[in-house]
C-alpha cells in the first residue's frame, strides 16, 4: 500500500474554500465527482498545482505530472464537497491513513461549524 503524505496546499484551499461558504452540502459524491475528463480539463486550465489543490493526498513516489500521484479528492474543482469529505475520511480509516484522516475530520468540522 502507498504510503501517502497529506497535501498542506490543498487543506489550506479547502479551509480557505469554506470559510468562504463555497461547498455544496447537499450533492452526493457520486453524484459530483469530477470525471476524468473534468480533471483533463481542471490540468489544462490551471496546470498540476490546480489539479493537486483539490486532493488532500499525495503519493511521493509517483511522478509530479501524473494523476497517480494525486489522491483523495474532496470537491469537484468548484466546490468542497460535504459528501466527499466523509467518504475520504472513511476511505482512509478503512486503509489506515490516519493523517489523511485526520485532515478529512477537520474540513468536515469546519464546514459543519460552517453550516
Amino acid at each position: 500500500m502507498p504510503n501517502y503524505e497529506v497535501n498542506q496546499d490543498a487543506v489550506a484551499r479547502a479551509r480557505k474554500l469554506i470559510d468562504a461558504g463555497t461547498y455544496d452540502d447537499e450533492t452526493e459524491w457520486s453524484d459530483a465527482a469530477p470525471s476524468a475528463d473534468d480533471g483533463n480539463a481542471e490540468i489544462d486550465e490551471h496546470g498540476w498545482d490546480g489539479y493537486a489543490a483539490w486532493h488532500l493526498a499525495v503519493d511521493p513516489d509517483a511522478n509530479v505530472e501524473t494523476k497517480k500521484r494525486y489522491h483523495f479528492p474532496y470537491g469537484d474543482f468548484a466546490k468542497v464537497n460535504r459528501a466527499a469529505l466523509i467518504h475520504g475520511k472513511q476511505r482512509a480509516a478503512q486503509n489506515g491513513h490516519d493523517e489523511i484522516e485526520q485532515a478529512f475530520d477537520d474540513l468536515l468540522q469546519r464546514l459543519d461549524a460552517k453550516r
